[in-house]
C-alpha cells in the first residue's frame, strides 16, 4: 500500500512543452534510437546516443537539462536507469517518445 505514495522515479515531458525549453535553449536532447532510426527523422539539434553504445559519462553537462527520448519511451526508460548510476540531474525523458512528437505535428529532421 505504500507504494501509492512514491513519487514517481523519472519524469515525463510531453512535447510541446520539451519544443519550448530546445527553443529557449533550456535542454538538450539525447535520442537513444539506434543510427538507422535516427537517421530516418529526428528533432533537430538532438544528439544520437544508441541505447547499444549508450554511456552516461558522454552526456553533456553543459546546465541545461538533459531529456531522453526515443521511439514510444521504454529505451529511454532504461538509459535513464543506466543513467542513474552516474548523475541524479538526468530523470526526464519525451513521453511516448517520437510518436508522441510526431503526433503534436512537430518538425522532423532527415539526414
Amino acid at each position: 500500500m505504500l507504494s501509492q505514495f512514491r513519487r514517481p522515479r523519472y519524469k515525463e515531458i510531453p512535447a510541446r512543452e520539451l519544443a519550448r525549453m530546445l527553443n529557449q535553449k533550456r535542454a538538450v536532447l539525447v535520442d537513444v534510437r539506434e543510427a538507422d532510426e535516427f537517421a530516418s527523422g529526428h528533432i533537430a539539434g538532438a544528439i544520437s546516443m544508441p541505447l547499444s553504445r549508450f554511456q552516461p559519462s558522454r552526456l553533456p553537462a553543459d546546465g541545461r537539462q538533459v531529456i531522453l527520448a526515443c521511439a514510444a519511451g521504454r529505451r529511454a526508460m532504461m538509459a535513464l536507469e543506466k543513467a542513474a548510476a552516474a548523475r541524479d540531474d538526468v530523470d526526464t525523458h519525451l513521453a511516448s517518445g517520437m510518436t508522441a512528437w510526431r503526433a503534436a505535428g512537430l518538425p522532423v529532421v532527415t539526414e
